[in-house]
């Protein structure tokens, strides 16, 4: 059978003959890593751009369009020792992007400004303003203007945009006194240009936007990497399908180019990528990912087979069932949409700040200049304390404590293994008294291992192993990694549905179903013992050996369910596995509260269950049959293992086989939390002492960008502390 590889949906045409396309790639650590992958794709002849952007993982790669199959260069690089899949970009990230690009180009343009017109007042600092000639001082504000007002009208534009659109709306947030507390002092400098007044406050207009946009793009470039990795590992799940493209070819095609009524081959070993219905072929089926069951499935034609279903025996042929609201990924799906809708409601630190701070800050400034006026002062003077007041209570602090620590605990929390997959999970994650569980795939790990080496010889588990290296099933593939084979055997012949046969010195052995290998009356004596095991039997001439192969828990599962005890949190498991296999694993623990057989709208209910009782839960899963719950939850977590759309629902990801990062996460998160609120009532408790030294005209503009510029300050090196849990 001929099998092609087909790219074309990820190409896109990038100028007139050049063509375009985007992957993902592992491996990629250091600029050495980048050097050897643009020389690599740069060799073959008509590729015309190979970059590699590190923070990223991603590779953009233009050639001559039509000289090249995409293929080619995944092979290149695999050649080089690195492993690629195509990666299409969703539109939410590339406007993400432009987003956190622009605000880039504005804060560069900002500071820019802010440094020279800084070299442009250090004459009017350095001595006596009214003793200056009244044309030397013009000269410099009209200088510092012509490099302040274009400045000022390009930075601040995400502040403006964002002010004018509140207004719009008929309410109020931060960037409305930002926008007029710069405007205001920026049209006020001007007036006082125009009159020949000794003061002028460009610099400290665009000091402010200097400040308020290191915030603002800190905020959104913590979104953006979070974003992009979590679209790398949606990538490299190679999301791919092997379709029939003639009676004895078939072609792996991505999933999106695959349409209802195609006919798609699902070998052993391989992941359903598509809901289908089995028309030839007979195998057993793993749909741990779907239901929670572990115990695998028969195959055969008729049979349905979703998405995430892993083919564990024979070679199947599929067909792709027709879209419908009533498939099994339709139904989670409604169910994870429901779930997000009610989940937010929930309202960001930073917002529920916003809220009062804003109404507050403009009462402020108005009272000030109306009582200035009400006991005498000219309107010229109680504008500029006006402006004063708005300046130093103008949130530079406020914008900065939030995003400055959640940036700061991101980078501490993915050196613990944990990758944020949303912007507030941080403040969710601090509040969690509960932590649920799904069984299959979380607190055990994804793969099969071997639990009775010990027992068997260890020339019996190497010779078992090599053999197990030429058979697609997992519970071959566990007693491979037992082993720690490296070369299979020679002569191999697979069986499909029995197992793997060959002679070694004239010697027939078998791995296989314990039928194959004569070896049922072992089989059976295990079974006895832990009917939640599977089997593969061995045989060799007369020898006979069966391995006892299951879902291994992690292996600090116990530790970190007692270390968040310990913490005051309680823990449950909820999973779609047998009542037996769920006992075990509970027991094994020290979790006493846990429910067995349950589907997705089951876990969901016992979430909101409680949650009436105003409990904050944590639910950590990987399943497809996990993503409602995992959405439904105050906040939630996915090994990096779990389904893509399980990924996608989760507010966080943990990396490797350990348990300690879901402990971690609430660990890092508790004190970020506390040094966000601390962040908070330190920009307050400035404001309480710096907002009537403005109010009693004893600040002018400039001394309250200053002072602005010192509680944004304070605020950053109080988020350092984010680095580490207390």
């Amino acid at each position: 059978m001929q099998m092609t590889r087909d790219f074309s949906h990820y190409v896109k045409e990038f100028a007139p003959g050049q063509a375009h396309i985007d992957f993902a790639v592992e491996g990629v650590n250091c600029a050495g890593c980048m050097s050897k992958i643009e020389r690599g794709l740069s060799s073959i002849p008509d590729v015309t751009l190979a970059r590699v952007n590190l923070t990223d993982r991603r590779l953009a790669v233009e050639w001559n369009t039509g000289a090249l199959d995409p293929a080619q260069f995944v092979d290149r690089l695999a050649e080089l020792g690195y492993k690629a899949y195509p990666f299409e970009p969703v539109r939410a990230e590339v406007a993400e992007v432009n987003e956190s690009r622009f605000l880039l180009r504005c804060l560069g343009v900002a500071a820019f400004a802010a440094m020279n017109v800084m070299m442009l007042s250090i004459p009017v600092w350095s001595g006596n303003v009214s003793d200056m000639i009244p044309e030397q001082r013009d000269f410099f504000h009209w200088l510092s203007a012509l490099v302040v007002l274009p400045a000022a009208a390009y930075a601040g534009q995400p502040f403006f945009r964002s002010a004018y659109r509140a207004l719009r709306a008929r309410s109020v947030n931060m960037d409305v006194p930002i926008s007029i507390g710069v405007i205001l002092a920026l049209a006020m400098s001007v007036v006082e240009t125009i009159h020949h007044a000794e003061h002028a406050y460009f610099d400290a207009a665009i000091m402010l936007l200097s400040f308020l946009l290191v915030g603002r793009y800190l905020d959104q470039s913590m979104r953006r990497r979070t974003r992009a990795v979590a679209g790398n590992l949606a990538a490299l799940k190679s999301e791919m399908a092997t379709k029939f493209v003639g009676v004895d070819e078939v072609r792996e095609m991505p999933i999106a180019a695959i349409r209802p009524g195609d006919m798609v081959l699902l070998r052993p070993g391989e992941r359903c990528a598509v809901d289908g219905t089995v028309v030839e072929g007979r195998s057993e089926i793993d749909q741990s990912l779907i239901t929670g069951e572990t115990l695998y499935a028969p195959a055969e034609p008729g049979t349905p087979v979703y998405a995430g279903t892993l083919n564990v025996s024979g070679a199947l042929r599929v067909r792709v069932a027709a879209t419908s609201e009533g498939t099994l990924l339709a139904e989670i799906t409604r169910l994870l949409e429901n779930a997000v809708q009610a989940r937010s409601r929930y309202v960001r630190l930073a917002d529920r700040a916003s809220r009062l701070y804003a109404p507050v800050v403009h009462a402020t400034a108005l009272l000030t200049v109306l009582g200035w006026v009400a006991f005498g002062a000219t309107w010229h003077d109680a504008i500029v304390t006006g402006i004063a007041v708005l300046i130093i209570t103008c949130p530079c602090a406020l914008g900065l404590a939030i995003p400055m620590v959640q940036t700061v605990a991101a980078g501490a929390l993915f050196r613990a293994g944990v990758l944020l997959n949303s912007g507030d999970a941080i403040e969710r994650a601090a509040s969690v008294t509960t932590v649920v569980f799904d069984k299959t795939g979380t607190l055990t790990l994804p793969e099969l291992d071997v639990v009775n080496t010990a027992s068997v010889p260890v020339e019996i588990v190497a010779l078992a192993g090599r053999l197990a290296l030429a058979s697609h099933h997992p519970v071959a593939a566990a007693v491979a990694r037992a082993s720690q084979a490296k070369a299979p055997l020679a002569g191999v012949i697979e069986e499909p549905g029995r197992g793997v046969r060959c002679v070694v010195d004239n010697v027939d052995v078998r791995l296989g179903s314990p039928l194959f290998c004569d070896a049922e009356q072992q089989a059976n004596a295990i079974l006895g013992q832990d009917p939640e095991v599977s089997v593969v039997a061995f045989s060799r001439g007369a020898e006979r050996y069966v391995f006892a192969v299951r879902q291994r828990l992690r292996p600090d599962a116990a530790a970190v369910i007692a270390a968040l005890h310990q913490r005051g949190i309680a823990t449950e498991i909820l999973s779609g596995d047998r009542e037996s296999a769920v006992r075990h694993a509970a027991a094994a623990l020290g979790v006493m509260t846990w429910r067995a057989g349950v589907g997705p709208a089951d876990k969901i209910a016992r979430l909101e269950e409680l949650k009436r009782s105003n409990i904050q839960v944590m639910m950590v899963g990987d399943g497809l049959n996990d993503a409602p719950a995992l959405a439904a939850a105050t906040v939630s977590m996915s090994p990096v293992s779990a389904a893509h759309l399980s990924q996608a629902a989760a507010d966080l990801v943990f990396l490797g086989n350990e348990l300690a990062p879901v402990a971690a996460a609430i660990d890092l998160s508790r004190k970020a939390l506390y040094l966000m609120r601390q962040n908070l009532w330190l920009a307050i408790g400035y404001n309480v002492l710096a907002v009537p030294i403005a109010i009693l005209g004893f600040a002018t503009p400039l001394i309250a960008a200053a002072a602005m510029s010192g509680s944004s300050v304070l605020v950053m090196l109080n988020a350092l502390r984010a680095r580490r849990a207390a």
